[in-house]
């Protein structure tokens, strides 16, 4: 069930009403109802993989109770282990399997050894990813004494399975989701309007934005040979703004839809394409992700603590794990490693600290300085996805190689006048709103009633006349 779907939009007026007015005499009820809710909504998807969904909630669950319950460190271990090797066995199995297989019998065979291997042809899980790590973390924090078990087991099935955030993130932690799941809520009609607001944004961002450059950019990604120089480069822009608002059309529409019940999830977008530099983009893409490799991976390993080659070492296999954990594909890895080097020497000048604030704080545009490290980050950041986008290493190789060409300067065969237009449009309202949690959290308040609900309509409208057949999320493969 996309949320760009009929089926949603049926479907999320009706969980809400009987949210609202039916089950509103405790939120134990309203709990009930979110997981029945949430596993109707991942049903939808392939009622199949239902019973993985529900066997990690369980694993997780008891271990939890286990180690917590256990009388010896050694007890302790022998749970946490379980837990990490079962949900790491299964995501391996269905996400990396075929990769592992196929990328050891390219190896023998160019040492000339040919072997047959059997490979798996299964689609994968939707959402694997996301509730694994949902999981994981909440082992982890039980384990090293940070939390306690939750021992109500409908509550912490909804922590893991909430429908907002169960396909795609943000990828939530029990100290920031279980307390808000533990308690009353009462109806707030700011915050609806509010979830509203950003439910609104996010199908533009997909819908509008992301949807149509999608069918450019797969158009110039897939027969790449036959484009000039310059069509390439306006490829890689497309792909650029087509992955930025898909996921953070996605992560808007989840966060929007969880406030209509009264809970807040984690922000997981702060305009990364402001960003100043390498650093300040990860502070600012996919933060639910970059944090949990963080706090379960780099800091563990050392963090920044030690000499210069632990440094190093931790930002190669927290950015190399972070290209991993996207796909199983060489192509995934290389981006990785590739924004790894954009990084290790802010790393290294200690100037990875240097731009925390909001680019521009206060002032209608950035001074030239800004402007220029932001035009300097986009760029790389364009060049690193055409490694996300292609196929294989060879295609990426062959699509950068087709860029610097003496066609480059030539103008693009492929150029979309009205994507440009709407791209335009879409950037300087997000730079308008950059200050916000989401673009139009403030955006327009102090419009008068008419004009701002103009505004809004003229966004419907775009929704309705741009929109085409139903596109996944990105993310989804994930």
């Amino acid at each position: 069930m996309l949320f760009n779907s009929i089926n949603f939009a049926l479907f999320l007026p009706i969980v809400f009403l009987l949210y609202w007015f039916v089950a509103n005499k405790h939120y134990k009820y309203q709990n009930i109802l979110l997981l029945v809710a949430s596993y109707f909504f991942y049903a939808c998807w392939d009622y199949r993989f239902l019973f993985l969904l529900v066997f990690s909630t369980l694993l997780d669950y008891f271990t939890g109770l286990k180690m917590f319950d256990s009388k010896s460190s050694s007890g302790k271990k022998f749970w946490f282990w379980l837990s990490i090797l079962v949900n790491l066995g299964f995501l391996g199995f269905f996400k990396y399997y075929n990769f592992f297989v196929n990328s050891f019998a390219e190896a023998l065979a160019n040492l000339g050894m040919h072997v047959e291997v059997w490979t798996l042809n299964v689609i994968l899980p939707v959402g694997i990813s996301f509730y694994t790590f949902h999981g994981l973390s909440y082992v982890i924090d039980i384990y090293y004494d940070r939390i306690k078990p939750e021992r109500n087991f409908i509550d912490y099935s909804v922590f893991v399975s909430f429908f907002p955030l169960l396909v795609a993130g943000p990828i939530e932690r029990a100290t920031h989701l279980l307390p808000q799941i533990q308690r009353e809520r009462k109806f707030n009609y700011a915050t609806a309007v509010d979830g509203l607001r950003q439910i609104l944004w996010g199908l533009f961002k997909k819908v509008v934005i992301a949807d149509n450059c999608a069918e450019y950019a797969n158009m110039i990604f897939n027969d790449s040979e036959q484009y000039s120089g310059s069509t390439l480069v306006m490829g890689a822009l497309l792909f650029t703004f087509q992955i930025y608002c898909d996921f953070s059309g996605y992560s808007d529409i989840a966060l929007g839809t969880a406030r209509l019940f009264g809970i807040d999830l984690l922000r997981n977008f702060a305009f990364p394409y402001f960003s100043r530099d390498i650093a300040e983009f990860w502070r600012r893409w996919h933060i639910s992700l970059s944090t949990w490799f963080r706090d379960y991976l780099y800091i563990p390993l050392g963090g920044s603590q030690g000499g210069t080659w632990m440094k190093v070492r931790n930002t190669f296999i927290i950015f190399l794990v972070s290209g991993f954990w996207h796909g199983a594909n060489w192509t995934f890895i290389i981006w990785g490693f590739l924004n790894a080097l954009y990084f290790i020497p802010l790393l290294l000048a200690k100037k990875n600290r240097n731009n925390i604030g909001t680019v521009a704080e206060g002032s209608i545009l950035p001074n030239f300085r800004e402007f220029m490290s932001m035009l300097f980050t986009f760029s790389l950041t364009v060049f690193a996805w055409i490694f996300f986008r292609a196929n294989s290493l060879s295609d990426a190789f062959s699509f950068i190689g087709g860029i610097f060409d003496s066609s480059l300067l030539s103008f693009p065969t492929i150029f979309p006048k009205h994507i440009v237009l709407l791209v335009i449009f879409f950037v300087i309202i997000e730079w308008i709103g950059r200050e916000q949690n989401y673009a139009l959290e403030k955006l327009g308040l102090k419009w008068t009633k008419f004009v701002r609900l103009m505004f809004y309509y003229v966004l419907i409208i775009l929704i309705f006349v741009f929109m085409g057949k139903e596109q996944e999320f990105i993310y989804f493969q994930f």
